[in-house]
């Protein structure tokens, strides 16, 4: 007998039609150095289980309503039920992180200096809310704690379960750092350009709660008087059309443009890490290329 008010929702999390990209990134660094296949699987899941958690209470926070192609938990249940099946899929993650025979404590280690980095994120993603004064370098340190963490996490778990040495194991971790920075610049974009239906999400939430995102704070760096008098403008128009009247700006200003390369920029960096192996790791250019190149 199991209690239905819990493990239903997590189920239902779990079912979610999600990129899934986190665990990909702990099998191709584990298959290509040559790591246990049980400790593989089993820290694959537990980033997998990581990442819902925080998804799960972030759509709480940010009030979204649609997540990986479905209602979120607390739109489908109720808040109570959503915090508690978080709770639940975190624990879960903990017992799949426990099961690592390889570098045990290492292992759990960074997973644990990951999960509060990503809390520590979501902290300034909050705090910067409708905050003006926010620069581009403080919003790279909100991302690079909030996505890059987290994505350097699978990175550097594929080198501890391949018992790599040290040196090597930190340049996983930067090149999943930076490889985190470009997927948020990407996904900045997208919130703007893409579609709920491509992206398996809601959208304008972001626009709604006064998010600070990498073309807000490069179009008012960019253009700061002709930004703000549109902002005021803006305010006024319900979300769809302050979204459009945005991206027109966004786009016709060359902001886009500029987000853009940034992104690449990153997964610039993201490659330069790379190099200090040998042979160099094909699969992960790759998979930053298809990064950089996503449509949802």
């Amino acid at each position: 007998m199991e209690p239905h008010y819990l493990y239903d929702p997590v189920r239902y999390v779990s079912k979610g039609v999600g990129k899934r990209l986190r665990p990909i990134l702990v099998m191709l660094v584990c298959e290509k150095y040559g790591a246990d296949k049980t400790d593989a699987l089993n820290a694959g899941l537990a980033v997998e289980m990581l990442h819902n958690f925080t998804l799960v209470h972030d759509d709480i926070m940010d009030q979204d309503s649609i997540r990986h192609g479905q209602q979120t938990v607390h739109k489908h249940w109720d808040e109570s039920t959503a915090i508690l099946a978080g709770d639940g899929i975190y624990a879960i993650a903990q017992l799949l992180m426990s099961r690592v025979k390889s570098n045990p404590l290492q292992a759990v280690r960074a997973f644990n200096q990951a999960t509060l980095m990503v809390c520590e994120g979501q902290a300034y993603d909050k705090e910067f809310e409708n905050d003006s004064s926010v620069s581009l370098d403080k919003y790279i340190i909100m991302i690079e704690k909030k996505t890059g963490w987290l994505i350097g996490l699978c990175a550097e778990l594929g080198g501890i379960l391949a018992d790599l040495d040290q040196g090597l194991i930190s340049c996983l971790r930067s090149y999943g750092l930076n490889l985190g920075i470009a997927f948020q610049i990407q996904d900045d974009i997208l919130e703007i350009t893409s579609n709920a239906k491509d992206m398996g999400k809601s959208l304008g939430s972001d626009v709604e709660a006064g998010k600070q995102t990498v073309l807000s704070i490069m179009a008012r760096e960019k253009y700061h008087q002709k930004w703000d008098e549109n902002f005021e403008k803006w305010s006024t128009l319900d979300v769809k059309k302050r979204m459009f009247e945005m991206k027109t700006f966004i786009e016709q200003n060359g902001i886009l443009s500029d987000a853009q390369n940034l992104a690449k920029t990153y997964i610039e960096k993201a490659h330069q890490e790379l190099i200090k192996f040998s042979p160099q790791i094909d699969d992960l250019h790759r998979f930053s290329e298809m990064v950089l190149n996503r449509k949802k």
